[in-house]
């Protein structure tokens, strides 16, 4: 016998989520994700002056708003034939990877880890702990990390002049220069926060954690101090809960490649890797379309490149639940986030973790804090780089007819913005944002979405109204529901 269950709006998630599940045997059978609120920026968008996105795409969301800045000044410098200088590259990368390891910072420590603490796990031998580190408000850990969070975050008043909405990011480069006692600041900043991590989050020198090369080492490493540094602390919890096989998603991870150097390639690289061919393969951008079957969105004949595509209201169309449409790339449901970005730049550990266990709650939170160890080192180098007496920004002009497509990775993954320009007007602009691909509805076929899929046998525990296990597979994907439906 089956029963419905309606789990939201969630709490400690930006935006707005519903999620119906079925349940059957004490277990999900099926789910669909509701995306509730309609945001309209692309029909905002229409009719302004191209340069005007960067005015706009900030506001989309108040915690990944540089993300949204590098995808349109990406899409505008596509369509102005634009180059950045190498200082203004390095400089962006900055502003963004700040951004970005900001995200997975709260992640872990304001959104995931806090329902350990819930009253359902009282019994277990860790839940004291869990509650001394990181009860909402009180727990010491989480004290340190917002404090720790709140000091990263001033790298942007030197890098970008504010946060959010900051808008220093132009298709040319940045237009905020950095001098040379500047950038000594800067690495300064960046080394304290080198010291956080190392003593707090990870317990150990990035660089040893990220030398790890396999799951087997990983628990050897974790073995060594099972209660030390939070992430080992997190391995413990993986171990009591088996949250390697919670939450299993499509087996397919998209990333458009992280942080462009000068030279044209990826910090972290552009692939779509498949777990089943255990090889990575070139991202065909022409091949995304968007299915608006079950979305309470105009349905086109038949799915759409988002270069072509339409966003138009229709709140009572029959069979759709759901504000957000179904990106599919080639036809086929991903996921996306720096689980994927962790793979396509081919990371041993995460390659060896997904490959025994999928794109599951542990491989997830697994990839995001490898990337904060990957990550900051970068940034360090990235800041050395830098030439202070030599261009930030170029002068752009942008043509009066034409498209451009910005192709970039915000926190939690694959982001994509194209715009068409007529008559020096923007004539279209549609965005793909990172939930948009992991929170997608059914597609025209029926298949579902990447959390839709993840969340299928999920447990369900008899009474509960809330069911934890379906709320960490839902924060594992880390949603940003605000920069889901346009």
């Amino acid at each position: 016998m089956s029963s419905r269950l309606l789990v939201g709006p969630f709490n400690r998630v930006e935006g707005d989520l519903e999620v119906a599940l079925t349940i059957e045997g004490g277990r999900v059978r099926e789910a669909r994700v509701n995306a509730t609120m309609y945001r309209g920026f692309e029909q905002i968008l229409q009719g302004k002056a191209p340069h005007d996105a960067l005015v706009y795409v900030p506001r989309i969301c108040g915690i990944c708003s540089v993300s949204q800045s590098v995808a349109s000044a990406r899409a505008l410098a596509d369509l102005g034939g634009i180059v950045m200088p190498p200082n203004g590259q390095h400089a962006t990368n900055l502003i963004l990877a700040t951004e970005n390891l900001a995200d997975h910072l709260t992640h872990f420590y304001l959104f995931f880890m806090p329902d350990f603490v819930r009253p359902v796990y009282a019994d277990r031998p860790w839940h004291a702990e869990a509650v001394r580190r990181f009860a909402p408000d009180t727990g010491e850990r989480v004290r340190a990390a917002t404090a720790a969070r709140q000091r990263w975050f001033t790298l942007l008043g030197t890098l970008g002049g504010k946060w959010p909405h900051t808008q220093s990011v132009e298709p040319g480069g940045s237009t905020r220069p950095i001098d040379a006692a500047e950038r000594v600041r800067l690495l300064t900043k960046l080394r304290e926060f080198r010291g956080f991590l190392e003593r707090q989050l990870i317990g150990d020198a990035l660089e040893a954690f990220t030398a790890l090369d396999s799951e087997d080492a990983l628990w050897a490493w974790h073995a060594q101090a099972p209660l030390g540094g939070d992430l080992r602390f997190f391995l413990t919890l993986v171990q009591d809960l088996s949250l390697q096989s919670l939450g299993p998603g499509p087996g397919r991870y998209l990333s458009y490649g992280a942080y462009a150097q000068p030279d044209g390639a990826h910090a972290l690289a552009q692939g779509l890797w498949r777990g089943d061919a255990r090889h990575l393969a070139a991202v065909d951008a022409h091949a995304i379309t968007e299915d608006a079957t079950h979305a309470w969105l105009a349905q086109p004949r038949e799915p759409l490149h988002p270069l072509h595509g339409l966003t138009r209201p229709e709140p009572d169309k029959a069979g759709a639940y759901t504000w957000n449409k179904a990106p599919r790339l080639g036809g086929e449901v991903v996921e996306t986030g720096a689980i994927a970005r962790q793979l396509a730049s081919g990371h041993p550990l995460l390659r060896d973790a997904v490959a025994r266990h999928g794109g599951t709650v542990f491989t997830r939170v697994l990839g995001r804090v490898l990337e904060l160890a990957r990550v900051l080192p970068m940034m360090e180098g990235w800041l050395q780089a830098i030439r202070p007496t030599e261009a930030f920004c170029v002068p752009t002009e942008l043509p009066d007819e034409g498209h451009g497509v910005g192709l970039s990775e915000a926190a939690r993954g694959a982001l994509g913005h194209w715009l068409v320009v007529r008559g020096g007007r923007l004539a279209n602009y549609q965005i793909v944002a990172p939930t948009s691909w992991n929170f997608s509805p059914r597609d025209a076929q029926g298949t579902p979405g990447a959390l839709e899929q993840a969340l299928v046998d999920a447990p369900v525990r008899e009474g509960e109204k809330t069911p934890v296990a379906v709320q960490h597979i839902v924060r594992s994907f880390d949603p940003c529901m605000v920069c889901t439906v346009h």
